[in-house]
């Protein structure tokens, strides 16, 4: 297996794949999750290499190589500025593996934990050339999703500088980008989700809810939707999660 850091256009990451791989071998695009950096998910990439896959684990902004410094609360003010620039550099690494000829078939698939989970859900909305994903811990519902983070902020005393206008502004924004608006998006294609019942940061609720709505788009081909909820698990992916994430991509991959 060779790890191998790189900086394609301005994205920090790491490339990790095997010497007999080529420009057939599937890909999938790794996405970290809020205040965390690539090599934290080289574990994913270490079962997904292992099955015959290349790997990019890609820096988001402020992340990482990328970071400024910031102090989480501080981070917490890019957050939606962060997901959405996300979701638009994974188009950029799409054209980038194209253009190294790494990938010629399209057998390409995007997943990520958390904050790289929604980054996910919004590529599924923008992306149709994405034929497969896992979205471990992610929201579809950006709006709901931004909503219950104000809510958060409140509960503990946190006073958030936006008005109700810029709030309205933010939402329409995120609108663009919030594949429960648009379910059909997902057009049958493979997807699996993982989330833990106790999780407080991003709320499980509202992901299962749009599984269930999800379904009626997969009735020709109901496995290939997939959620599998773990009771005892708050914000943070099991291993048996893990496991089954990596072994989704790769065998809808293969």
């Amino acid at each position: 297996m060779i790890v191998e850091k790189e900086v394609w256009g301005n994205i920090p990451l790491l490339h990790i794949h095997t010497e007999n791989m080529n420009e057939e071998t599937p890909v999938v695009i790794f996405l970290h999750g809020f205040m965390s950096a690539k090599e934290h998910n080289l574990h994913y990439a270490y079962q997904l290499v292992g099955r015959g896959v290349r790997v990019l684990l890609p820096d988001a902004k402020l992340h990482g190589d990328r970071s400024e410094g910031l102090s989480e609360m501080q981070m917490s003010l890019h957050f939606w500025d962060i997901v959405l620039n996300s979701i638009h550099e994974v188009e950029q690494l799409y054209n980038e593996l194209k253009n190294k000829q790494l990938l010629i078939n399209d057998k390409i698939g995007i997943a990520g934990t958390s904050m790289g989970g929604i980054v996910t859900s919004g590529c599924l909305k923008l992306y149709d050339w994405i034929k497969t994903a896992a979205v471990c811990m992610g929201a579809p519902g950006f709006i709901k999703l931004a909503e219950y983070q104000l809510q958060q902020f409140a509960k503990n005393g946190v006073n958030w500088p936006m008005s109700e206008e810029e709030v309205q502004q933010t939402n329409e924004l995120l609108a663009k980008y919030d594949v429960s608006l648009t379910p059909e998006k997902f057009a049958g294609r493979p997807v699996l989700f993982w989330h833990g019942e106790l999780d407080k940061t991003v709320p499980f609720k509202e992901t299962y809810n749009f599984y269930l709505t999800l379904r009626k788009y997969y009735e020709a081909n109901p496995d290939d939707l997939k959620f599998l909820a773990n009771k005892k698990a708050g914000h943070a992916v099991s291993r048996d999660g893990m496991l089954a994430a990596t072994e989704w991509l790769a065998q809808h991959l293969a």
